[in-house]
């Protein structure tokens, strides 16, 4: 029989063979909740350089995953998930805080959205701070908060230092955030969020907004408050 497959089943086809190794299988779990480099995922799973170099060039391949270049140290590369190529995927388990901070350079943007974010999400507490913090929360991001129907009117940024806890699940919104904190934070993700600051536009801003929805959306249901209780 001549069967002619439709473009969408070649594509989920693909998709399920990129995924049906436990090696790349294991290197999107990391991925789903926060972006990494690809030495970070290496040490992290166990996996000699060349063996992950084949294994992100067929989830590459298969347009699972995406690179980004570091806005800090520039010489980095992050990976990152396509959120529309696994919709609906997430893994096993979940992830115990009694609190979450973002954290990003000035938190006078990307941190303070998605902590407001967050709140709108979830039932685990939330705060945002910052490596240098500005001197306020910059006026574009309350815009674009309250575009979507958030208030950053009372929103102060802080310093990390005076914000952090031992036990708290820090989420760095920001490449510089998350190459300067190094081992400050044990418990941390990485989400690479370009800088709407440096564009200073509306549209930057709300990209920014709309990249962190998303991502909050995908980490939300897999943090739990300490005990599993949720309320």
């Amino acid at each position: 029989m001549n069967v002619e497959w439709s473009s969408s089943v070649v594509e989920r086809a693909r998709l399920h063979a990129a995924l049906g190794e436990p090696a790349r299988l294991a290197v999107v779990d990391r991925l789903l909740l926060g972006d990494a480099s690809p030495g970070e995922i290496g040490r992290e799973l166990g996996l000699a350089s060349n063996l992950l170099a084949h294994h992100v060039k067929l989830l590459d391949q298969a347009g699972v995953l995406e690179r980004s270049r570091s806005e800090g140290d520039h010489r980095r590369t992050y990976l990152r998930l396509r959120p529309a190529a696994l919709a609906g995927l997430t893994p096993a388990g979940g992830l115990l805080a009694p609190r979450v901070v973002f954290v990003c350079t000035h938190n006078s943007a990307r941190s303070q959205l998605a902590a407001a974010l967050w709140k709108r999400r979830s039932r685990v507490p939330a705060a945002s701070a910052g490596t240098e913090p500005a001197r306020r929360v910059h006026p574009l991001a309350v815009v674009a908060a309250r575009g979507h129907g958030l208030s950053l009117s009372r929103a102060r940024t802080a310093h990390v230092n005076s914000v952090l806890r031992p036990d708290d699940l820090v989420v760095a919104v920001c490449d510089n955030a998350h190459e300067q904190l190094a081992d400050q934070a044990g418990g941390r993700l990485h989400w690479s969020v370009p800088d709407p600051v440096r564009a200073g536009t509306d549209a930057a801003f709300d990209r920014a907004f709309r990249d962190l929805a998303e991502r909050v959306d995908r980490l939300a249901p897999a943090v739990h408050l300490d005990g599993g209780h949720d309320d």
